[in-house]
């Protein structure tokens, strides 16, 4: 058998065809790492509140990268790469915890919560022998650190020292709407759910940018009017086309000229418990359904009132973490609280929506690996990516396969 590489051109038509070799090439897979996740991007880490006190940390990845968000002495937040200086080791195993410092284990290089070096042993050699040169300097062998901002609780780091505020890299329309939900209330963590889903990557954030499927695919959504392409909605995009923002207001459980052609439409369907599904307001505008991408690794999901974040990280061509973190807010009551718990029963790996999510993405990958020369067709909604007022389109998939190919240079 002769195989065949791809050709690593993109289709003359653009954004509107997706070449499959991109799901599953390795070399694509490394310049991904380089230059979207260690480029100029920022990513998301994790909520200040993760790490309220003093040497608290959190360990989590930037692409495949493990870093360390640390909280030092003076409450200042310090993000640095998971890897010392001296041999390369991932000194911290701990997911979270709270340390006065971090020493690598093989040769006990010791960092202060900064990602300053602070010790080496036998610096100065034993019984006066060996040793560092003199003009061994500490100061010059600290952690690879990250450029940090906190943005209403919120942590997200870049390796690009240069990188433009946070709220630039967003711009207004996007700010607005991730300052909606991050709007400078104190943020409780009420949970985690992670999952390895066989896929690449970049098939979650097509996923959570397409509305098209989600009237199609989910019984749970089309069935009690969660999140319908015959309710009003609006897809919108930054000027990038990278990040986008999905908005949709709940409807009814009625069949509708709009739900004849969808087949997970079931009529007949009860909910033995509806609390499950009793959304109460608490956002300015009428909006119960928001799911907002923004690139190169976090969703920001408020469906109903259970909000979440899911922080993507890539473990290869072909498969993923996802890291679901349910909060709320440190204003609400017990009730609201519970509300919020109750409904993230939709989401998670075995959650009544996203249960779906996991398995097509899963059999998406099985087929493109398959066909590398193959393209996907975008062109629900037209070619181009402006703004709708309405679900049925492709747009915000387009977007961000316009950002990307520019920033690989494809």
């Amino acid at each position: 058998m002769i195989s065949t590489a791809p050709d690593y051109r993109w289709p003359e038509a653009g954004s509107s065809r997706i070449p499959y070799w991109i799901y599953s090439d390795p070399a694509i897979y490394a310049r991904e790492q380089e230059r979207l996740f260690s480029g100029s991007s920022w990513n998301y880490i994790g909520f200040e509140s993760e790490i309220p006190a003093p040497g608290d940390f959190k360990r989590t990845f930037v692409g495949e990268r493990s870093v360390v968000a640390a909280r030092d002495r003076d409450g200042h937040i310090h993000v640095f790469l998971n890897t010392c200086a001296h041999r390369g080791v991932q000194f911290c195993r701990h997911s979270h915890g709270n340390a006065k410092s971090f020493v690598c284990p093989y040769h006990q290089w010791v960092y202060d919560l900064k990602g300053n070096l602070v010790g080496v042993p036998f610096r100065k050699g034993v019984q006066g022998q060996g040793g560092m040169p003199e003009d061994f300097d500490l100061a010059s062998h600290g952690l690879v650190k990250l450029k940090a901002e906190t943005v209403n609780g919120a942590i997200f780091a870049t390796f690009d020292q240069r990188m433009v505020p946070f709220r630039d890299y967003l711009g207004d329309s996007m700010y607005h709407y991730f300052t909606r939900v991050f709007d400078g209330r104190g943020i409780r963590v009420l949970g985690y759910a992670r999952q390895i889903i066989p896929c690449n990557w970049k098939l979650m954030f097509e996923n959570i940018k397409d509305p098209y499927h989600a009237s199609l695919l989910h019984v749970f959504l089309v069935t009690f009017g969660l999140f319908r392409a015959d309710q009003k909605s609006d897809v919108k995009l930054d000027p990038t086309g990278r990040h986008a923002v999905l908005v949709s207001r709940k409807g009814e459980q009625k069949a509708t000229e709009g739900t004849a052609e969808m087949r997970s439409f079931k009529a007949d369907y009860k909910l033995e418990d509806p609390r499950l599904l009793d959304p109460v307001k608490e956002f300015p505008d009428d909006a119960t359904v928001v799911m907002q991408t923004l690139f190169p690794n976090v969703i920001v999901q408020q469906q109903s009132n259970t909000l979440a974040t899911r922080q993507i990280i890539p473990r290869g061509p072909d498969r993923f973490e996802l890291v679901w973190t349910y909060f709320a807010y440190t204003t609400d009551d017990e009730a609201m609280v519970r509300r919020r718990l109750r409904q993230a029963n939709l989401m998670g790996p075995a959650g009544l929506v996203s249960v779906d999510d996991g398995e097509v993405l899963e059999f998406t990958q099985d087929g493109v690996k398959a066909n590398p020369t193959m393209n996907g067709i975008l062109e629900m909604g037209g070619r181009d990516r402006a703004d709708t007022a309405h679900m049925v389109t492709e747009a915000a998939i387009r977007g961000f396969y316009d950002y990307y190919r520019e920033v690989m240079g494809l």
